[in-house]
């Protein structure tokens, strides 16, 4: 492998909501994550971030940890995927868009307003929508967290339905570890 080329690790993985595709290094870092149907959209956004380099696919030998904490938060522990290691291409602004997504907590989701001022760029708001609908590694940067000012579900390059289904699934997480509390 050249210089040029980047390798990743590709797993299918079986979810609610379909097939999802888990990209990693060989340091076992989570590269990206996507939907079997979005394909292509996710090949889009490796050559966008990764510019330069031939980015080449090889099926995973073994189970990764980001395999293992995303079946974990789909059988309801929300807080499995929180602390995976994660590695992206992007630019400077889109890398810090990114790590403001991850201090976001499950179960309640906020406005690109409210991220652009976590990030002090209050006037910056369109610009973190972008950044947002870059991001390559769904569910762990949790895109899906952020909705319109009035709390309306806005684009998720997923789909609506399961942007929906994963903001109701830590919703329900969130309401159960509240009784669990009491």
């Amino acid at each position: 492998m050249s210089a040029r080329t980047q390798a990743f690790f590709l797993e299918r993985v079986p979810t609610p909501l379909g097939l999802m595709l888990v990209l990693s290094d060989e340091q076992q870092r989570l590269r990206a994550v996507d939907w079997e149907d979005f394909e292509p959209r996710m090949h889009l956004l490796l050559r966008r971030q990764y510019r330069g380099r031939q980015v080449e696919l090889r099926d995973a030998s073994r189970s990764s940890p980001a395999r293992r904490a995303l079946l974990d938060y789909f059988d309801g522990d929300v807080r499995a995927i929180d602390t995976l290691d994660v590695a992206t291409g992007g630019t400077d602004f889109q890398r810090e868009v990114w790590r403001a997504l991850r201090g976001i907590s499950g179960g309640q989701p906020i406005s690109y307003g409210t991220l652009a001022n976590r990030i002090a760029r209050p006037a910056a708001v369109r610009a973190v929508g972008m950044a947002n609908g870059a991001n390559p590694i769904g569910i762990v940067v949790p895109c899906h967290r952020v909705v319109g000012a009035d709390a309306s579900l806005t684009g998720y390059g997923g789909g609506l339905h399961r942007k929906r289904w994963l903001l109701d699934h830590e919703q329900r997480w969130l309401e159960n570890s509240c009784d669990s509390a009491v």
